[in-house]
Order: C-alpha cells, then structure tokens, then sequence
C-alpha cells in the first residue's frame, strides 16, 4: 500500500528538533487529559524533564533515497534491518523481506497481511486521547519482520525471554493481586527488556498509580482474538496490565466495521511512562484494547516525524 511521502529533508530536520521542542509538546498535547489525571501528570512530567524518548535522540539511518518507513526501522532495530535495496529491507541475516507488496488493502487487509511498508499507514496519535476512526497504529504488523527478529515458533522466542522485575505483582482469576510474583517474562530482542526495566522503575516512583499495574502476563503465542494473524504477545514484546481497570472494544462489537464507543478507565500518567521508553498503547486505537502495552519503537518515532 503506497502512503503519503514526506521529504526526507524535513523529516531529518524534525527529528532533529524533536529534542528540544519535547518539553513544550508535552506541555500543549496533554491538554485533552481529564482533570482526575492532572496531579499525576504534574508528578509525571517532573521525572520525565530530564529525560526524552530514545527514539527521538537519533537521526535517521539510510540515504536520502530509501522511503521514510524503512529509515525508522534501520534506525529502531539496527541489529536486524541493516539496510534497503531494490525495494526491500536488506536483514542482518543475509535475507530480505519485500517493502510494499503493491496491493491496496482494506483495513482488514492492512492487519491480516501487511507488508513493512503498511506498518506506516496509520500515523499513532499523541496529541489526542480519544482516537479517531479506524485509526489503528500498531496493529498492522509484518509477521515475517516480527518472525525474524523475535522468533519464528514459540520455542524461538522462548529462548529469547529474560525475566524482568515487575514488583506489582500479578492479577489473578479472581480479580485479586498475586504480591508473591514479582517478575516477568520479556524479550531481549532489540533491547525490549532494558526499556520495560526503565519502565519499571519510573512506575514505582508513583504510587498513586500501582493499584492499575498488576499484570497478566507478556508472552503469549496465539492467534489475535477473533483472526488468523499472529497477537503482538506471541513475540514476548508485549505486557497487559491492570485488566480489572481494562476496556476492549469486543465488549461492543465484534465487527471490525462497526461504530464503537471510546472507554478508557487508566490515568494518562502510566500511558505517558510507557510511551517514553518506545511502548504503545491499546487505548490509542480506535478498536481499543487498554490494558495492552507494546514495544514499538518505530510507531513512535513515526509519531514525532
């Protein structure tokens, strides 16, 4: 699927100004936030003052010749995309994977069968809280990418998980807080397990916000509910928590097409730390999911071009 292309001259730019205009962003795109969440963004943004995204702190790898998406992605995961040619992504394996296949999608096909290219067709919206239709950044996701960097079968990616300190502890069946387990399991592809670990210790400076944090979970290999595509916790990216606090859109419909009410219950403050360390999340889809916390470094980059 062809996107709308910015010149890369501009896109460097912004990137390179990203930094500096950081602290004012946040100040004027956090202006939608709900008064309940204002004392916790103020505590928030105070930690956050010292410190910007790492995706904002690099240029952009490649030539000027190489399309903007496959630029984010050498730069995001450098030990696996390591460069473009002839209209596809050149893996640190020797093996390439073709940029855009040429086909126009559906939104449906944009999920079940994108190409690296698709991943970019919806931009992540920072500046609003309440997504708008059939926005969806993120959940277009190229398997045979995804395959190669975190594994290909359950017991590839297995190997690649590492334990990561979650002192919250783990939700349990009965709506309940297991405090006895206090890890869990994460990827160390593409430094995912460092980030989630950052993460971590931000939270904990809040309490205010433990009570949502309780997960359920990363890794997970399984089919998307209701689709054939593989779940973002099949490559042990991906962690949910507070699911007691959590919306879903199947809970409305289970059409894909279908006009659905926006329903968050999460303070914006626990968002924003995940966000700042390259994770997105499920309550910035249209089709919302929102106790899901993704490690996608090149959704957010593209967010700041």
């Amino acid at each position: 699927m062809k996107i709308n292309r910015q010149s890369i001259a501009a896109g460097l730019m912004l990137a390179a100004m990203s930094c500096a205009l950081m602290g004012t962003t946040v100040a004027c795109k956090r202006a939608s936030a709900t008064s309940s969440d204002v004392a916790q963004q103020a505590a928030v943004a105070k930690d956050r003052s010292d410190t910007v995204a790492s995706t904002t702190q690099v240029r952009l790898a490649g030539e000027n010749d190489v399309p903007l998406g496959a630029r984010v992605l050498m730069t995001v995961y450098p030990d696996y995309v390591k460069g473009y040619k002839g209209g596809k992504l050149v893996m640190s394996d020797g093996t390439s994977i073709t940029w855009d296949d040429g086909r126009k999608k559906s939104h449906m096909e944009l999920l079940d069968d994108a190409d690296p290219e698709d991943m970019f067709a919806f931009t992540y919206d920072l500046n609003s809280w309440t997504p708008g239709k059939m926005q969806d950044a993120g959940r277009s996701r190229c398997e045979a990418l995804f395959k190669k960097m975190y594994g290909a079968s359950a017991q590839q990616v297995s190997r690649k998980l590492v334990p990561v300190r979650w002192p919250f502890g783990q939700a349990t069946n009965s709506g309940g807080v297991n405090k006895s387990i206090k890890t869990v399991k994460f990827t160390s592809v593409n430094g995912a397990n460092k980030q989630l670990e950052k993460v971590v210790a931000e939270l904990e400076r809040h309490p205010e916000l433990h009570k949502y944090l309780a997960q359920s979970g990363a890794f997970y290999w399984r089919p998307v509910r209701g689709a054939k595509r593989l779940s973002a916790h099949s490559y042990g990216m991906t962690i949910d928590i507070g699911v007691k606090y959590s919306d879903y859109w199947r809970t409305q419909s289970t059409n894909e097409n279908a006009t659905i009410a926006y329903r968050n219950k999460y303070p914006h403050a626990i968002v924003e730390i995940f966000e700042k360390y390259g994770f997105i999340w499920g309550g910035r889809w249209y089709h919302y999911d929102t106790m899901h916390f993704e490690y996608r470094p090149e959704i957010l980059m593209q967010a700041k071009l």
